[in-house]
């Protein structure tokens, strides 16, 4: 009778201890997807506070941009228009004095139309500036080649160009942003770079647009550039941003500059 006591104990005692057993192995597993799982949403959430730190950077930079932007033409309106408008405003005063001669009415007339013909070169210039017209009513390809043309015309270095775009590849607004990319590098460089050589050469391939940009200026030293503000880098990378392509920079002091851009249809 005892044996089967003892027996029936001892199967009671396994079958507590398998009980136990498989409970702390519930608890464990309960615990370690918990923490797997806070430990999943705490990447997470720092993943998102890095994408939000970094639109955060793109906004703030873009706005830097669009403020540098703005002084630029209100200095240009200043220097080009409303200068040289004072010189009209003054001329026209002149013209109302009564004891006038002839040959000053010719003298200012002369002096005001010379002056508003200026001007009205110099605001077609800064409108060009604004919304290249060549852009909006031929598309990239066409703006690119004017611009090239326009770039190359002191003859002071050569332009080569290979222009292989499709029409609507890309938006009007990413069509925008590209030819501001480009106007960019060739601005910096005929300021700093002084090449003899600039090479643009723009592609449609199957799911992106691709744009290579090279001079065999001066070059210079990429991480310091990033800090400076003169070359407009960071104007361009928040402009590759909202193209929703990559843009990658390479550039060494006596090496001139590689600017590949790709963007994604």
């Amino acid at each position: 009778m005892e044996d089967i006591l003892q027996s029936e104990n001892q199967i009671q005692n396994l079958i507590f201890m398998v009980l136990v057993v498989m409970v702390l192995m519930a608890v464990a597993i309960v615990a370690f997807f918990y923490f797997s799982r806070k430990k999943i949403v705490k990447t997470e959430l720092e993943k998102a506070n890095m994408q939000i730190e970094h639109q955060k950077e793109v906004i703030q930079s873009t706005l830097i941009t669009q403020e540098a932007e703005r002084k630029r033409i209100a200095q240009d309106l200043h220097d080009a228009i409303s200068s040289k408008l004072n010189i009209v405003s003054l001329n026209a005063n002149f013209l109302t004095e009564g004891d006038i001669s002839m040959d000053d009415v010719h003298k200012f007339g002369t002096s005001i139309l010379k002056v508003t013909t200026t001007v009205l070169e110099s605001s077609r210039q800064i409108a060009h500036d604004l919304l290249p017209p060549t852009l909006e009513k031929f598309g990239l390809a066409e703006a690119l080649d004017e611009l090239c043309d326009e770039a190359g015309e002191s003859g002071a270095f050569k332009v080569e160009r290979s222009l292989n775009y499709n029409e609507k590849d890309l938006s009007e607004v990413q069509e925008l942003h590209l030819f501001r990319i480009v106007q960019e590098l060739f601005s910096n460089s005929i300021k700093y770079a002084i090449p003899t050589i600039i090479t643009l050469n723009v592609e449609s391939k199957e799911n992106t647009v691709s744009l290579l940009y090279s001079d065999n200026g001066k070059g210079f030293d990429l991480s310091e550039a990033k800090k400076a503000k003169g070359l407009g880098l960071s104007g361009m990378e928040n402009r590759a941003v909202i193209l929703n392509g990559v843009l990658s920079i390479k550039s060494s002091p006596g090496n001139g500059i590689e600017v590949m851009v790709n963007v994604t249809k």
